[in-house]
């Protein structure tokens, strides 16, 4: 059912999920460095692909979109970051972060292909 969510609408979700994963960080973990740079780049997603709905044109589009992908891998390394050096703990919460943002990142490489015309 998750990929049903439209893109603007999973995106945001993903955020909220970033910003409860940064107050976990800095009140649990007291990680102020990493947490600040995931917390930049995963809310960065979202806002991005809301800018893209309401682009001017294709290549506007295009441009958010791609902006937006390049923050969803960005994010990616900082949830790998944050997992190898054990700031996240094993789970079901941290899988499915790092599972999420993968997916996001699916579709908005294949929405950009897709409004280049690329196949």
């Amino acid at each position: 059912m998750e990929g049903l969510i439209p893109i603007d609408k999973r995106t945001k979700q993903f955020a909220i999920r970033i910003v409860k994963l940064y107050q976990y960080l800095v009140d649990e973990r007291h990680e102020r460095v990493l947490s600040k740079q995931v917390l930049r780049s995963g809310t960065s997603i979202g806002a991005n692909v809301a800018e893209g709905l309401f682009g001017a044109s294709r290549a506007d589009f295009v441009n958010k979109y791609t902006i937006a992908l390049k923050e969803a891998n960005e994010t990616r390394y900082w949830l790998e970051l944050l997992a190898e050096t054990k700031y996240l703990p094993d789970g079901e919460s941290t899988d499915f972060l790092m599972s999420e943002c993968t997916s996001i990142i699916a579709i908005l490489a294949s929405s950009v292909k897709t409004a280049k015309g690329e196949k």
